[in-house]
C-alpha cells in the first residue's frame, strides 16, 4: 500500500484533536513494526513532542509484566488489542489516568465495561489504505450487553459514506458498505494497478479527481450520527 505524507498530517490531526497528545505524553509502544498501528504509536510520540516508550518482548504479554511497566513508566495512552485487554487478569490495572484505544479486533460492551470506566476508551476503526485509523468512538462504560459498540465518528480531514450497490447513500439504520476518503487515502497498490481500480473508485460526491476507498466493510449510520460494524459485505 502506497501511502502520502498527507496521511501523516491526518493522523497527527486526530492525535492532536481528539486525544490531547502534547509534550506531555507518554505513548506506550506495543505493536509490533510489522503492523500499521506501530507507526501510529511512532507519530503519537514523536511527531507531538512526547516520549514513545518501547515495551521490551518479554512484557508483551497480557498480566501483570505489561501492567506494572506501564504503571513504572507514567504511560498516559496505549493502544492495545482486545484479544490482550481480555486475557489481562482481574487483579491486573493498567495506568489509571491513560486513555486507552482498542481496534483491529471487534471491541465488546464487556470490555468496555471493564476498562472504560473512570478512563477514556476509544474503539478504534481503520484500514491501511486509509493511513491507519479512519474513526473514534468513545467508549460508554453503561454499554448493555448485547449490543454494538460503535466505531464513532471520521477522523479530522476523514469522509465516510455508507452506500448500497449502486454508490447511494443509505438512510439510517440501514446496512451499506463503507467508503472512505479525505486526506489520509492511499495512493494504490504497488505494482497492482487492477487492484488499485477496483478497490479506489471516483468519488461521486468530490471535486473532480478525488476518490473514495472501497473498504469491503458493512456499517450501519446510527441516528446519532456515530458508525456501528457489523461485519463484512462478503461474509
Amino acid at each position: 500500500v502506497v501511502l502520502s505524507h498527507a496521511g501523516v498530517a491526518k493522523l497527527v490531526a486526530t492525535q492532536s484533536e481528539r486525544f490531547g497528545i502534547g509534550p506531555h505524553s507518554r505513548v506506550l509502544q506495543f505493536a509490533s513494526p510489522s503492523f500499521d498501528v506501530a507507526f501510529w504509536d511512532l507519530c503519537l510520540g514523536l511527531l507531538s513532542g512526547g516520549r514513545l516508550v518501547v515495551v521490551p518482548s518479554e512484557r508483551r504479554v497480557p498480566g501483570p509484566p505489561l501492567a506494572d511497566y506501564a504503571n513504572a513508566n507514567g504511560i498516559t495512552f496505549m493502544i492495545l488489542p482486545p484479544a490482550l485487554l481480555a486475557a489481562m487478569p482481574d487483579d491486573v490495572r493498567l495506568p489509571a489516568e491513560a486513555t486507552l484505544l482498542a481496534g483491529t479486533e471487534r471491541v465488546s460492551p464487556e470490555l468496555v465495561g471493564r476498562y472504560a470506566r473512570g478512563r477514556m476508551m476509544f474503539n478504534a476503526y481503520g484500514p491501511t489504505e486509509a493511513t491507519t485509523n479512519s474513526t473514534l468512538g468513545l467508549c460508554d462504560p453503561d454499554t448493555p450487553a448485547g449490543t454494538i459498540v460503535p466505531i464513532g465518528v471520521p477522523d479530522p480531514g476523514t469522509r465516510a459514506y455508507v452506500l448500497d450497490a449502486r454508490l447511494r447513500p443509505v438512510p439510517a439504520g440501514v446496512a451499506g458498505e463503507l467508503y472512505l476518503g479525505g486526506a489520509g487515502l492511499a495512493r494504490g497498490y504497488l505494482g497492482r494497478p487492477d487492484l488499485t481500480a477496483e478497490r479506489f473508485v471516483a468519488d461521486p460526491f468530490g471535486e473532480p479527481g478525488e476518490r473514495l476507498y472501497r473498504t469491503g466493510d458493512l456499517v450501519r449510520w446510527k441516528s446519532d450520527g456515530r458508525l456501528e460494524f457489523l461485519g463484512r459485505v462478503d461474509s
